[in-house]
């Protein structure tokens, strides 16, 4: 998505479910997403994550136990999330937060094959 504009989605609820570690965001476009905190962190919007660039990202390995500990709102467009493993950089923006919802399917199983290919594993 290219970023915030009037039209873009705007969460309207957000829940933390500590025990079984999902984020869910109602949209005030109707969408409704559950976002595991795995899936957030190995997503993190990070350039310790992203890199500065296509092809400097970094796969991420023994993420499948980690827990969002701390959210913190960023102005009236985004969230700092912060994991259990430490990880608290980023800007998780309404507009990639929405992205991740929609396309969690497809990003998941990209995830799952760049580790079966690395011979990663998800367990710390």
């Amino acid at each position: 998505m290219t970023g915030l504009n009037k039209s873009s989605p705007r969460p309207t609820d957000i829940k933390l479910h500590q025990i079984s570690r999902v984020l869910e965001m109602d949209f005030d476009d109707g969408a409704k997403f559950k976002l595991p905190c795995e899936y957030l962190r190995v997503y993190s919007p990070s350039a310790e994550v992203r890199g500065h660039g296509h092809g400097q990202e970094t796969l991420q390995t023994g993420k499948e136990l980690v827990n969002v500990v701390g959210i913190e709102p960023v102005g009236l467009y985004a969230l700092k999330l912060t994991f259990s493993d430490g990880h608290d950089t980023g800007l998780y923006s309404w507009d990639y937060l929405y992205e991740l919802g929609s396309r969690q399917d497809e990003l998941w199983q990209d995830y799952l094959e760049k580790l079966a290919v690395a011979g990663g594993k998800r367990t710390p």
